[in-house]
């Protein structure tokens, strides 16, 4: 008689064999079943990315808004993604998920205009407290300096980080016609093809330069945030730094993406 953990075993076996089959079903034949089973499956991760983006943001803005929108991107993920890419399809829509909400949230144009002005402020905060203390000063010690509580800070942090994000989202170039931005771009590293275009194998190829030349630390925010879809907090756990320096670390490295590709940017038209 088979044990419960063998049981449990089969039961995700079969089911993994089922989505399979609904996978070949959708991209050979673009049934509108197997998509509809698919978007069904698949719909957790929207309210997961939504959840953890709506986070600190203002009480306007409704999380039902964020997860709809979060849909579009699901949905653009399962038409793009290619079932021979080494890596998993969570991984791949994500960052797409992630996109279409935030455009939504520029659309709203929900970003205080003061924000750009906080993460200066909270930039000079921890570089000084960092030089008079000769250490990274905690979350409480940073908020202590800007007159505001933990939870304000946090939420200060949570808006910085999304406007990086936003700036991921601007177009960083294309062919003709076709316009890319850099958070499609890493989308599209997680797995690119021998048939992929010329344009985007191009595209990878710089980012990957960019990325490469980034700090360790930069590149471990980067890729926890955009591939695996940590918070701030969790990425601060983990590295043992305060969530405010992950959001220092992150948008130094955002910045420094945009400028490796503007650069080449620059460098085509001349």
């Amino acid at each position: 008689m088979a044990t419960s953990r063998e049981q449990t075993k089969g039961d995700v076996s079969v089911e993994a064999q089922e989505l399979a089959r609904i996978w070949a079903d959708f991209k050979e034949t673009g049934s509108a079943t197997a998509r509809e089973h698919l978007i069904l499956h698949y719909a957790p991760i929207v309210k997961y990315v939504a959840g953890r983006l709506g986070a600190g943001l203002p009480q306007s803005v409704e999380q039902s808004d964020l997860i709809s929108n979060g849909m579009f991107g699901l949905m653009d993920a399962l038409d793009k993604y290619d079932l021979d890419r080494e890596v998993k399809f969570e991984t791949y829509a994500i960052p797409r998920i992630r996109g279409a909400i935030i455009d939504e949230l520029r659309a709203m144009d929900w970003v205080p205009r003061s924000i750009r002005s906080k993460a200066r402020e909270v930039d000079k905060a921890q570089s000084q407290l960092e030089s008079a203390l000769g250490r990274e000063p905690t979350d409480p010690e940073v908020a202590e300096r800007l007159g505001v509580n933990v939870q304000e800070l946090h939420e200060m942090l949570t808006q910085i980080s999304l406007v990086s994000v936003m700036a991921l989202e601007e177009s960083v170039g294309g062919g003709e016609g076709e316009q890319r931005s850099l958070i499609d771009t890493i989308a599209d590293m997680a797995g690119g093809q021998p048939g992929d275009d010329l344009e985007g194998q191009e595209m990878r190829g710089i980012l990957s330069a960019a990325i490469d030349s980034l700090s360790e630390r930069e590149k471990v925010v980067i890729t926890l945030y955009y591939f695996e879809g940590l918070t701030l907090a969790e990425i601060g756990e983990i590295l043992g730094v305060t969530e405010s320096r992950i959001c220092q670390i992150h948008t130094k490295a955002v910045g420094s993406l945009r400028t490796g590709l503007h650069d080449r940017d620059e460098d085509d038209q001349l």
